[in-house]
């Protein structure tokens, strides 16, 4: 007997999250003729895919020669050498079908004057193998994801595809052989919970931005997928690498594109130069975030920055005239003008590096099916389960991502998704009976946070954590502040069994379903700060001031980590897929860093 309400869903696929990454496998599923639920904690189009502003990659060349081989080389560069050449080589090739889908799906891209999709540059984004920059970045103005997230729902629906909205899927359900069953969630607005049986569960809840206390990460971003994961026994791959990018506004957070300085602008300092010469001379203010971040933090730490405090830099776009802003950066001006009361016509934007991206996630291959270490193989397939978008690590982005190639990797690995699921579901197909004791145990768990009786509200531990990650895992990384911060995150972590959840409703209880989103931030701060202090090396975005180097010969490898129910990690590691798929490409070897 249980004091909830239970109904019960069969699907031949359950989608959980609906961004970009889950509308893309959610439509392509139910093309291809799959009964498909997608469980969304917030209706489709408020997913953070929605924020996305400066486009697409794909080498369409429509503004200049490219070719697939480029776009692979500068995507296995920018990784660090860290990337899975395999899915770098599938998502490079299938960027461009995939794009032009898009198109044919109702997406409105910006037009050249020959009617072409118009593609702006990108950071770290070349041509002929680095000599050159690319025009490479599909665009819809600066409102690229908003286009993208609004199609794919039409379609979705369009395909019958069943939505449940605003409902928070808490659990996934394990058999004892370890496949996945099914999913638990919890109606939001009416307080009931549903079991989802499922062929498969694609897991597309986004990346854990919100583990920080500065991100350009909506609210709703807090690791849901890889917390299920860790309580399911599975663990999460390169945690310790998270993206800063370097223009967030200024005491907002709120991200300004890459595209800006795609489009021409660029970064001063306090005495008004434009610093990024000295430290990227060939790619200035278009070099990799992992590297104008830093650069930005060294200008301010030596005593350059703007301000009164001297702890920002500015960024202008005013020299690109009203008509370029208002035509190609509409939504920038409109953000500079609500958070930083700016201009952008007159006079430049306030930014400082904002946490934006989790390279780290949940472990798949290239067609979207989760993967774990077991019995020493490193990529053995978990049956039924799948992840997709920032939540996953299919390693295309490997120590650092570039600009532009995360909706290129939401929509490709979607689509790849949809297409394993048509290969290997077969519609309307009787499935097992779910596994009682499975049931029984997220059922417990859910009860268990429900009725918090403790004395810590879920602010207090959130904001503990969120300050702890802010300074001890930041752009630049000691062994001293790390195992600070890793002793913080250990008591922060114990104080969750402290929680208390006041309110006891089961109806628009957002102090409840904040406690929920709260442990899954745990697993991934917690893993993501103890691989960062394991780690000694520096490579893309993880900078260890104490090991300046990437060390190929010891660190080549893929972190693999483990946290139980008390918060300890275990580390292991994977190997990194260094062959390709086909032979149109060799082997792109790790070099000297030369930006």
């Amino acid at each position: 007997m249980t004091e909830y309400k239970i109904e019960h869903h069969t699907y031949d696929v359950v989608v959980v999250g609906a961004g970009g990454a889950g509308l893309r496998a959610t439509f392509g599923m139910a093309v291809k003729g799959l009964s498909t639920a997608c469980i969304t904690k917030v209706f489709p189009t408020r997913s953070h895919t929605v924020a996305a502003q400066g486009g697409m990659s794909a080498a369409l060349g429509n503004m200049g020669p490219d070719k697939w081989q480029w776009h692979m080389y500068d995507t296995v560069k920018g990784s660090d050498w860290l990337g899975d050449q395999d899915a770098i080589e599938y998502m490079c090739r299938e960027a461009i079908p995939a794009v032009i889908e898009l198109e044919h799906q109702g997406v409105p891209f910006s037009r050249t004057e020959e009617g072409r999709i118009y593609q702006r540059p990108f950071g770290g984004m070349t041509t002929e193998f680095g000599k050159g920059i690319a025009h490479r970045t599909c665009a819809a103005a600066d409102r690229t994801g908003h286009a993208i997230l609004h199609t794919l729902y039409q379609q979705s629906l369009r395909h019958d595809a069943v939505f449940f909205i605003e409902h928070f899927a808490t659990d996934l359900i394990m058999d004892e052989e370890g496949v996945c069953r099914g999913v638990l969630a919890w109606d939001l607005a009416n307080g009931i919970l549903r079991i989802f049986r499922a062929q498969k569960v694609v897991l597309a809840t986004g990346g854990y931005g919100r583990a920080y206390f500065s991100a350009t990460s909506a609210h709703t971003c807090t690791g849901d997928g890889n917390g299920m994961v860790t309580r399911a026994g599975l663990p999460l791959q390169d945690m310790e690498f998270t993206q800063f990018h370097p223009t967030g506004i200024y005491g907002a957070g709120c991200l300004i594109t890459e595209g800006v300085r795609g489009e021409g602008g660029y970064l001063t300092n306090a005495k008004g130069e434009r610093f990024m010469e000295r430290y990227a001379p060939n790619a200035k203010d278009l070099a990799s975030r992992d590297v104008v971040s830093r650069s930005m933090t060294i200008e301010i730490n030596e005593g350059r920055g703007v301000g009164a405090k001297q702890d920002h830099i500015h960024l202008h776009l005013e020299h690109l005239g009203p008509e370029v802003i208002h035509e190609r950066l509409p939504g920038i001006a409109e953000s500079a003008r609500i958070f930083a009361g700016v201009d952008v016509t007159k006079e430049p934007i306030p930014v400082l590096p904002t946490v934006h991206y989790n390279m780290g996630g949940i472990p798949t291959n290239y067609h979207g099916e989760v993967v774990t270490l077991k019995d020493g193989e490193p990529d053995s397939v978990v049956p039924g389960l799948m992840a997709i978008g920032e939540c996953a690590c299919v390693s295309v982005h490997g120590a650092n991502r570039l600009g532009s190639n995360s909706l290129l990797d939401i929509v490709v690995f979607g689509r790849a998704a949809a297409n394993r699921c048509a290969e290997t579901v077969t519609p309307g197909a009787t499935q097992h009976e779910l596994p009682a004791a499975g049931v029984e145990k997220v059922l417990a768990r859910f009860k268990r946070i429900h009725h918090g009786n403790g004395n810590t509200s879920t602010a207090q531990i959130r904001e503990a954590m969120q300050h702890t990650m802010q300074k001890h895992a930041a752009v630049f990384r000691t062994a001293e502040t790390l195992q600070e911060g890793v002793d913080k995150m250990n008591e922060i972590y114990a104080s969750f069994n402290d929680v208390a959840v006041k309110d006891r409703s089961l109806v628009w209880n957002s102090d409840l379903m904040e406690t929920f989103e709260l442990a899954n931030l745990l697993d991934c701060a917690q893993t993501s700060i103890q691989c960062a202090m394991n780690r000694e090396e520096s490579r893309g975005a993880h900078a260890r001031e104490d090991f300046p180097d990437r060390n190929d010969e010891q660190w080549m490898k893929h972190s693999i980590a483990w946290v139980d129910e008390a918060g300890k990690v275990s580390i292991d590691y994977r190997p990194v897929h260094t062959y390709t798929l086909t032979d149109e490409i060799e082997y792109i070897a790790p070099k000297k860093r030369v930006y």
